[in-house]
C-alpha cells in the first residue's frame, strides 16, 4: 500500500509536469488511452502479487534463492523495455526474446497511454494478463501448500 501511495504522488508530478508543458505549448496528446493506466496498474500489481508469493514460499525453504532473486531482477530490467521502446529493437536477435517478456506489454502500453508511441497491441495485453492468471493461480497453490509447514521451517 505504501508503494500505491507512492506511485500516486510520482503520478501526480507526472501530471504537473504534462500541466507545466501545455501551458507552455508543448503538444501533450492526452486522450483515451489515458484510461489505460488503472488498468495497467493493477495488472502489473497482479504479477508482482503473483511472483511475490511464490517467491516468499519459495524462500522459507530455500534461504539462497532471495540472493539469486535479487540477481535475477536486475537482469530482467534489461530485458524489459523500460528504459528504450521496444521498435528500438526491431533488427536486433534479442527482440523476439524481449517480446515474449510478460511485462514487456504492459510497459508499451504505458508508453502509449502516456505519449502516444510505442508498439501497443491488445492482442499482446491478453498475453500478459494470462500469464498473471497462471502467475497467481501457481502462486496460490504454492502458498497454501507451503503454509502447512510455513512455521517449521521459519
Amino acid at each position: 500500500m505504501s508503494n500505491l501511495v507512492k506511485f500516486g504522488i510520482q503520478f501526480l508530478l507526472l501530471m504537473g509536469v504534462f500541466g507545466f508543458f501545455w501551458i507552455k505549448g508543448s503538444p501533450v496528446h492526452l486522450s483515451l488511452s489515458f484510461l489505460m493506466i488503472p488498468v495497467l496498474v493493477l495488472m502489473m500489481a497482479a504479477m508482482g502479487l503473483g511472483l511475490g508469493i511464490i517467491i516468499s514460499s519459495l524462500t522459507t525453504k530455500y534461504r539462497d534463492l532471495s540472493i539469486l532473486i535479487g540477481f535475477g531482477v536486475q537482469l530482467l530490467m534489461y530485458a524489459t523495455p523500460v528504459a528504450y521502446p521496444l521498435s528500438f529493437l526491431k533488427h536486433n536477435k534479442f527482440a523476439a526474446w524481449i517480446q515474449w517478456n510478460p511485462l514487456t506489454p504492459i510497459v508499451e502500453a504505458f508508453r502509449y497511454a502516456l505519449f502516444q508511441n510505442g508498439s501497443f497491441s491488445a492482442g499482446s495485453l491478453l498475453y500478459s494478463a494470462v500469464f498473471i492468471i497462471v502467475v497467481l493461480f501457481i502462486g496460490l497453490m504454492t502458498f497454501s501448500k507451503v503454509e502447512r509447514t510455513f512455521m517449521d521451517t521459519v
